[in-house]
């Protein structure tokens, strides 16, 4: 039988030769290329004796069909060829001649000689001829099938296997708890989402172990059949050349990730090293120029963040795949977020900056935003919330606050009280002595005024009908302003009905035929009680 019939590919992988087809032949070369079951042998260039280079290929395949049995089990060889006018080598098999190589099937790029070029054209029939004798060979045949037959055996039982550890390592999940999580709560499941992660987690590792020992098991499989040879050793290459671009990946990766550690550690090092400067600094054992109490908090994040950043930006380059078109992709998209939402973001941001520094007020404080009044419970980046009289939570931004007027009803010594403020109208017609008598006497007898500072009273303005007057009066540490301003506005009712002066609030035309006044005998009428 023709060598043809049994040969599928080269025994081994060799680098690009003069004379051999290229990675993508022109249609020219493919038709001078001589192939053996679609294999590529060699590519005739040349004229011999009259002979196109066509005409060459087809008379080296009608000599290779007519080889039988006994001229296979003889090696390939090559010699110079007998006629002194041609420079060439002839390959010849058991004295039958195949085929010649002239110099003018050379290319010069390849810098190879004559003797080269034959010896790798005599290697490749060398190899498709021993695979040919394999496939011809009973003993070879049976050996190949028992160690194919072993093969899937040793992988049937490495599937089963990692079945089973998938199984048992499904069960040891179910079988232990998840610690609680406090950080997590709410209606959403947390302890069935991580178990079910997990789960996956084992599946997926699985499949992909049974995936690698079937690609294992096919690659050996095939190269032991001389016919699916080719196809095995294709596939084993391409396994240990992934791994071995993994493995070395891996290590070119290494001095560049000890770098990043090393630059990571000396940064959080440093941080820890602001925490602590920071830290001492709001406990007030140590004070630093331009650091106040207020402030601290807010730069000491500041720092860290820029600290942060710097580190991240040094480390940069030494990342493994920082040069990759991935990472470039990466940058250029959250870049593109960040220029397309962080207009507004930064407004509030920078904000909030401001009304921490400006140290305008602080959690705790009883300011009046705008038309908003109430405690200040929270200062953020982005935000301001207020707690109203109501109880309401009130988030005022921060670009809106900074852009308003603030009053901070808080802001005294640390050891005084907040300054509580209101104001009433009078008629023309009542002594402003008196008004001034009765504010303060209203001021005295409401709980939770400092009796050590005296309340004063201020005339504001002269109006068409009435003089607007101002009380003030200093709370004690303690009081909280909304219920001492309502206690305070319910003595100064008390104390005009009970001397008879009407308050003109906020606008008369005329003066009522009686006085508006409520007597002290009525103040506690029913539903009131006594």
């Amino acid at each position: 039988m023709a060598l043809i019939r049994f040969c599928l590919l080269l025994l081994l992988s060799l680098p690009a030769l003069a004379a051999e087809p290229r990675a993508n032949p022109s249609p020219q070369d493919s038709a001078r290329t001589l192939e053996l079951e679609n294999q590529p042998v060699f590519v005739f260039q040349a004229e011999q004796a009259g002979l196109t280079p066509e005409q060459r290929l087809q008379r080296t395949l009608q000599r290779i069909r007519g080889l039988d049995d006994e001229d296979l089990k003889q090696t390939v060889r090559y010699q110079p060829l007998a006629d002194p006018r041609l420079r060439g080598m002839a390959l010849s098999i058991n004295g039958k001649p195949l085929l010649t190589i002239l110099d003018g099937d050379l290319d010069p790029g390849d810098q190879l000689t004559l003797e080269q070029a034959a010896a790798r054209v005599q290697a490749r029939l060398n190899g498709l001829r021993q695979a040919a004798l394999e496939q011809r060979s009973p003993e070879q045949i049976a050996t190949s099938t028992l160690l194919a037959l072993l093969a899937s055996a040793l992988f049937v039982a490495a599937l089963a296997l990692i079945a089973r550890i998938r199984s048992a390592s499904r069960r040891r999940l179910a079988r232990q708890p998840i610690g609680r999580l406090p950080w997590l709560s709410g209606r959403f499941d947390v302890v069935r989402f991580l178990r079910a992660a997990e789960c996956q987690l084992v599946d997926i590792t699985a499949l992909l172990s049974a995936l690698v020992a079937g690609y294992v098991w096919l690659s050996y499989t095939l190269s032991r059949f001389p016919a699916t040879r080719p196809l095995g050793r294709k596939l084993g290459q391409s396994f240990w050349q992934l791994l071995s671009t993994i493995v070395d990946d891996i290590l070119s990766a290494l001095p560049g990730l000890a770098t990043v550690a090393v630059i990571f550690l000396l940064t959080r090092l440093a941080n820890r090293a602001l925490t602590l400067l920071f830290g001492a600094v709001e406990r007030g054992q140590l004070d630093l120029p331009g650091l106040h109490a207020e402030t601290v908090g807010a730069t000491r994040r500041l720092a860290a963040v820029v600290l942060w950043l710097f580190a991240l930006i040094v480390a940069y380059p030494y990342l493994p795949g920082a040069g990759s078109d991935a990472f470039k992709g990466v940058s250029v998209f959250f870049g593109l977020m960040v220029t397309l939402g962080s207009a507004g973001l930064m407004n509030h941001a920078m904000s909030g900056l401001v009304l921490i520094y400006a140290r305008a007020f602080r959690p705790g404080d009883y300011v009046r935003i705008g038309e908003v009044e109430g405690t200040v419970s929270e200062l953020s980046t982005l935000s301001t919330k207020l707690i109203t009289g109501q109880g309401y939570e009130i988030t005022i931004p921060n670009a809106v606050t900074v852009g308003g007027r603030v009053s901070n009803y808080s802001r005294h010594h640390a050891t005084a009280g907040a300054m509580i403020a209101t104001r009433v109208t009078i008629g023309y017609d009542t002594p402003w002595r008196q008004v001034e008598a009765l504010l303060e006497l209203a001021a005295r007898r409401t709980p939770r005024i400092d009796p050590a500072c005296p309340p004063q009273v201020r005339k504001l303005a002269l109006q068409d009908f009435y003089i607007e007057y101002e009380l003030q009066a200093k709370a004690l540490p303690d009081a909280q302003t909304p219920q001492l301003r309502d206690a305070l506005h319910g003595q100064i009712l008390d104390a005009f009905n009970e001397f008879g002066v009407q308050i003109m609030s906020p606008h008369f035309v005329e003066q009522p035929a009686t006085q508006v006044v409520v007597p002290p005998v009525r103040w506690r009428e029913p539903p009131a009680g006594q």
